[in-house]
């Protein structure tokens, strides 16, 4: 194989985006895990979690791979500049999905090896098709994006008690600020693609802009729940306070004036702010 064509199945598990997939997952972990817990689960975890994640990408890319065609952001991708046949990606993408499933299920726990397999369906059959119908695809896509907290909770207590679920709203109202972003600096090219995203069917950006306020504000009561169920203490529920201030001041700025840069400040402001909210709970949850 040569390292071009490498290039292309690596690009088709899309490792930047799953990056923030792995940080979740290893967070929860950290967050559940028990004393006198092997080292090793953890890095099974983490390497299952990749490989379903990496084979849903590559799956979602098989059904979108039309679609992708008319988006410059992702014409180039391997798929839609013919690199590489449709079969080749779906058997790549069905060889990882399975054999992450089989290290979770083996190597780790049942309960982490069906929250994934719940992930690759719901984001291969549920979300990648209705992306092509409705608007409200992109609240279906914040279920398998948010599920990656519970496969590292049940990784690390083999429950799915109240903390796990916690963790997993954390992320599910997170995303919606961040893909709307997205969505608006976008939303010619998702036009052109055919998706109908808010901004698309509704191109004056108010409704984007007031979604994303509510989300972002939406997100504050979930970010406090882990001191009040236990999981941190004051020292986190104040560091969560300033973050989530200040997402909601970018989210604000973006449904005041609908700009390409206010979409980009929240989009990078959303980036930066999952890794230290994470960053934040583990070092105050180990901490104590």
């Amino acid at each position: 194989m040569t390292k071009s064509r490498g290039s292309d199945f690596l690009a088709l598990t899309k490792p930047r985006l799953n990056f923030l997939v792995l940080l979740t997952t290893a967070a929860a972990y950290r967050l559940g895990v028990q004393e006198g817990s092997l080292p090793i689960t953890l890095v099974h975890t983490l390497m299952g979690t990749a490989l379903v994640a990496g084979g849903a990408s590559a799956l979602n890319q098989v059904w979108e791979r039309e679609s992708d065609k008319l988006m410059r952001r992702t014409r180039l991708r391997p798929l839609p500049d013919e690199r590489m046949t449709a079969s080749h990606a779906r058997i790549f993408g069905w060889v990882l999905s399975i054999a992450g499933l089989i290290q979770l299920a083996v190597f780790v726990n049942l309960l982490s090896a069906a929250m994934a397999l719940l992930t690759l369906a719901s984001y291969v059959w549920f979300y990648t098709p209705l992306k092509f119908r409705t608007s409200l695809s992109t609240i279906v896509g914040a279920l398998p994006g948010a599920l990656p907290a519970v496969i590292g909770w049940s990784a690390a207590t083999n429950s799915l008690s109240l903390a796990g679920w916690v963790l997993f709203g954390i992320v599910f109202m997170w995303q919606m600020p961040h893909f709307l972003a997205i969505a608006w600096m976008y939303r010619d090219e998702y036009a052109r693609a055919g998706i109908p995203l808010l901004p698309v069917i509704q191109p004056d950006g108010r409704s984007t802009g007031r979604q994303a306020v509510l989300y972002s504000a939406g997100l504050i009561p979930i970010t406090l729940m882990p001191t009040l169920i236990g999981l941190s203490s004051p020292t986190y529920l104040a560091g969560a306070i300033v973050l989530d201030a200040i997402l909601l001041v970018f989210s604000l700025e973006f449904a005041v004036t609908r700009t390409m840069d206010s979409a980009r400040r929240l989009f990078l402001s959303s980036i930066i702010y999952l890794p230290l909210l994470w960053g934040l709970l583990v070092w105050d949850h180990v901490g104590r």
